[in-house]
């Protein structure tokens, strides 16, 4: 064993070696057992232990919670070495407080005040013991105890330097925690002027400090931009032998001055001052000036603390975006790093120059860079860097480059990184709206996009080109020829099939005349597809058919035979044979006139802002340019017939994939067999409160008692919606479970949790679903119940699965409270206060005064009650506030009326919730329920 260094404890590295030396986890525990054994012993028996032992035995407790045990003993000795005058005996004491005593502890006044007289000690070693234990333990009280004398020992011209460090970085901890801690006032000048102090380590932690309280108060701190504008630039103007003991491999100050230039990004602009602003920019040219300049060493450490100065400069330089020339000298010095052998320059390179793409004044200097940049995209060994440079060309793209862009963008694509394929296809899909002069260029580019990355291509990619080609008749006939040789190829791709069907459907008529596309030919091929697409392209499909019907009245009898083999069992899909079904007697009994109408093409989608770009930044948050196309957006193409057809044949299978419950793609054909069979498919019809969802965790119990249908629970694997509806003593519930990951998740299995005393009560029958969610994928799950008596719980779901390996579990309330199976019941004023008075029995009544949980919110009071299920009785109560409402509840055994009145009193911005039931446990349990819910 080493010897032991300083001032000895033997003891404590023997104990470690036999620690070490343990061959099995009992002999370890067996030994720290030994130990703890002898050290509450010395503890309570011997009242003569020196400083040494209590530090010796105070170390080994600390040894041994390190090693993960718990200790409950030894704070009181470890508070007493805080009164000890030797440095190791208080900063082990420092040391054990700081790991070991809670907030809460009774210990904490005293050590309070033993922090304070350090805190007063003319020692500064003691002082910075106490300022780093007060850091340490960052709870408010601590925040609170010493919110006076830190800020004091912070400005005060006693104080020494390494004092001050400690002070400032001890405030700023404190100040995240509780930010009032700070004072204001005279305070705020004296905090600012500690930029100017001789020190540049007190300079470096007060720009810390400062650089925080800026971002929370930029106003009250503005006088500190002069102040650091004035050291930057003393600081780059220095020589490395200036400031030696801040010098790192000939780079002054590099850290400090990075912490400034950081400071300045936090106001635009950064002054109004001519002479501050002159100084910032002669600055900022020293710092580029520098860069050009031979280094000053060959180590890596010297040109990574340059390149971090030159680029936080850079970066201010970008904030500002008033100065032509320098932003124009930073493209340049960026261009400079594009072909650096350092992958991560050329990445940060890259990064800074997708910010000066945006600016006038530096967006023609990118654009010289842009061969450099398509071979990055197209070379670069770094997955990381080839997206960095698809994103730089993005955001470089303009009217005069676009199509090179595009093309090459278009020409990578077909052997891109899987990871970024999905993204490139949204921004070639934008830059290819944003500068098309001619909508034939735009067509072929997204045909060719579907081609390529056919996988890739959201939906809000084919809805854009459809709704761009119906509203813009000049393209329409050469959208048709195209999309119609498109699908000549033997593979073709499921989307292609969905825009030709779409756009044949609407223009087919256009190209009828040449012979290569008479309308059986054009019939002929899109069938030829029909059996290799999922239920929601055949529906499509069968749209397309009826609507050739109306454009080629010659293939009437073809189509008709489609629609009788597919409305018979031939077709397993229930939608499908319905649709099939009624467009065939829709083509038999509707005259030629009828047809017309009811078939005529599509009216023109009211232009909105695009769909793409909202789909692309939600992809990647802060990547994405903010000069971005603001156009037009297209809502999603309903099935073709949908709107202009008064066939009610509601599109459940197109609902589904496009109000999808995530928003994530289609989900795989095999789930909407799985969703839209006749048994369900009443509960296909995806919720309209979903969208907006963000990805932080939701749990959404409580709004279920007034609402069937929306989110359950969602976090940033999982997404639980819920859709169901409640006819008398029976419900059904559809939960749909949609993988929010780029991973399968496994061993997926949701049990139900309903002990069989309750299920006497409420009868709940779970269906099974598939073991794995797919990512990107959504499935639903089915269950029936039914109300046998009223009961007071809800049954639980416990959902486990494995993500990446690790099991997760947790358990969820299902929205099946007793409410659910309510009947609205109509009454008189007459008949609901003599039903009242009837119910007066103590056992029949239930109530509760409680506090409204926000303003007075009567109109929302009453929406919440019609959701409860219970009719809402007006001008039955005398005072027009107060709302009455009747029920019945329905179960197995019996029928339970039930009435109710919320008086609101508000003045005193209270409710008072009156229950009374023909059954005492439903007057409770309603009571219950809808208290506090106001």
């Amino acid at each position: 064993m080493a010897p032991v260094r300083g001032d000895g404890m033997r003891g404590l590295a023997v104990f470690i070696s036999d620690i070490r030396n343990c061959k099995s986890k009992e002999a370890e525990v067996k030994r720290i057992n030994k130990e703890l054994a002898n050290i509450r012993s010395k503890f309570k028996g011997d009242k003569t232990l020196d400083g040494y032992q209590k530090k010796k035995y105070v170390c080994k407790l600390l040894f041994i919670f390190l090693l993960g045990h718990d200790i409950d003993f030894g704070h009181m000795e470890a508070v007493n070495l805080l009164s000890s005058n030797k440095y190791s005996e208080k900063q082990i004491g420092y040391l054990f407080i700081s790991v070991l005593v809670n907030t809460n502890s009774d210990l904490i006044r005293l050590i309070i005040q033993s922090i304070k007289n350090d805190l007063q000690s003319r020692n500064p070693v003691h002082v910075n013991l106490a300022l780093q234990c007060i850091a340490n333990i960052g709870s408010r009280d601590m925040a609170e105890s010493f919110s006076n004398e830190i800020p004091k020992l912070l400005v005060s011209g006693d104080t020494m330097d390494v004092v001050k460090q400690s002070a400032a970085l001890c405030l700023l901890r404190l100040f995240r925690s509780s930010p009032d801690i700070i004072p204001g006032g005279e305070w705020t000048s004296r905090i600012i002027h500690l930029l100017n102090d001789q020190h540049m380590g007190v300079v470096t932690a007060a720009t810390s400090l400062i650089d925080a309280l800026v971002k929370r108060n930029p106003d009250e701190y503005k006088g500190c931009v002069n102040l650091a504008v004035s050291r930057l630039s003393r600081i780059v103007t220095a020589s490395y032998t200036d400031l030696q003991d801040y010098t790192y491999y000939f780079v002054p100050a590099p850290w400090l001055s990075v912490k400034l230039l950081r400071l300045l990004q936090n106001y635009n602009p950064v002054t109004e001052e001519a002479g501050v602003r002159a100084r910032l920019n002669e600055t900022l040219e020293t710092i580029l000036n520098k860069a050009q300049e031979p280094p000053k060493s060959k180590k890596v450490q010297h040109s990574n603390a340059k390149n971090a100065v030159l680029f936080e400069a850079i970066n201010l330089i970008i904030h500002s975006d008033s100065e032509p020339n320098l932003l124009v000298r930073a493209c340049n010095q960026l261009g400079q790093f594009l072909s650096n052998r350092e992958t991560n320059l050329r990445y940060l390179a890259l990064e800074s120059m997708c910010h000066l793409a945006t600016s006038e004044f530096s967006h023609e200097e990118v654009k010289k860079h842009q061969e450099v940049v398509i071979l990055s995209m197209k070379m670069e060994k770094d997955v990381s860097v080839r997206q960095m440079a698809v994103d730089l060309l993005y955001a470089m793209c303009d009217r005069g480059n676009a199509e090179e862009i595009v093309q090459e963008m278009l020409n990578y694509l077909e052997t891109a990184d899987y990871s970024i394929r999905e993204e490139m296809v949204l921004k070639v899909a934008i830059l290819a709206e944003k500068y098309a002069t001619d909508y034939t260029w735009y067509v072929d580019v997204i045909l060719n996009l579907i081609r390529i990355a056919g996988d890739y291509v959201s939906e809000e990619v084919w809805y854009r080109v459809i709704q761009i080609v119906i509203n813009r008749e000049e393209v329409q006939g050469y959208a048709a020829k195209t999309v119609f040789e498109a699908l000549q190829a033997p593979a073709c791709h499921e989307n292609m099939v969905k825009v030709g069907g779409y756009i044949l459907g609407e223009f087919g008529n256009l190209i009828a005349g040449d012979s290569r596309s008479a309308p059986l030919v054009q019939f002929k091929l899109l069938h030829s597809k029909y059996h290799l697409c999922s239920p929601m392209t055949r529906a499509l499909l069968l749209s397309t058919y009826i609507k050739f019907i109306n454009l080629f009245p010659e293939i009437r009898t073809n189509i008709q035979e489609v629609f009788r083999q597919h409305s018979n069992l031939r077709s397993a899909d229930a939608e499908l044979q319905q649709r099939a079904s009624e467009y065939l007697q829709l083509s038999i009994v509707a005259s030629t006139d009828v047809l017309a109408t009811v078939l005529e093409e599509m009216p023109s989608f009211p232009e909105r802002e695009s769909s793409i770009l909202a789909v692309l930044k939600k992809k990647k948050p802060g990547r994405v340019p903010e000069n971005e196309i603001r156009e037009s957006k297209s809502p999603a193409p309903t099935s073709i017939t949908q709107n202009n057809t008064h066939v009610n044949h509601n599109n459940k299978l197109n609902s589904n994939a496009n109000a999808d419950l995530l928003g994530l793609s289609t989900p795989p054909a095999n789930n909407i067999n799985n969703l839209s069979n006749s048994n369900n498919s009443a509960l296909l019809d995806v919720l309209g409160d979903i969208y907006g969802n963000n990805n932080a965790a939701v749990y959404n119990t409580k709004k279920f008692l007034f609402k069937n249908n929306g989110v359950l629970f969602e976090n940033e694997m999982l997404q639980i919606g819920v859709k169901s509806e409640f006819r008398q003593n029976l419900g059904r519930l559809g939960l749909f479970y949609g993988n929010k990951t780029q991973v399968p998740l496994t061993n997926f299995h949701p049990v139900l949790q309903w002990s069989a005393e309750e299920a006497l009560k409420l009868n709940v029958q779970m269906k099974a679903v598939e073991p794995t969610l797919e990512a990107g994928a959504q499935i639903q799950q089915l269950l029936t119940a039914e109300c046998i008596e009223d009961y007071a719980d809800a049954p639980t779901i416990e959902i486990s699965f494995r993500y990446n390996g690790t099991q997760q579990k947790f358990c969820i309330k299902l929205p099946l409270t007793v409410n659910k199976f309510f009947e609205p019941t109509e009454m008189n004023a007459e008949s609901f206060f003599a039903r009242w008075k009837n119910l007066s029995g103590e056992q029949q009544r239930a109530q509760k005064v409680f506090k409204a949980a926000q303003p007075l919110d009567l109109p929302g009071a009453r929406n919440k009650l019609i959701g409860f299920g219970m009719q809402l009785l007006d001008q039955v109560d005398p005072n027009p506030d107060n709302m009455v409402c009747a029920g019945i509840i329905h179960t197995q055994s019996q029928q339970v009326g039930c009435l109710l009145r919320l008086e609101p009193n508000k003045q005193a911005q209270m409710f008072r919730l009156t229950i009374r039931a023909s059954k005492e446990t439903v007057t409770r349990v309603i009571c219950d329920l809808l208290a506090d819910q106001f």
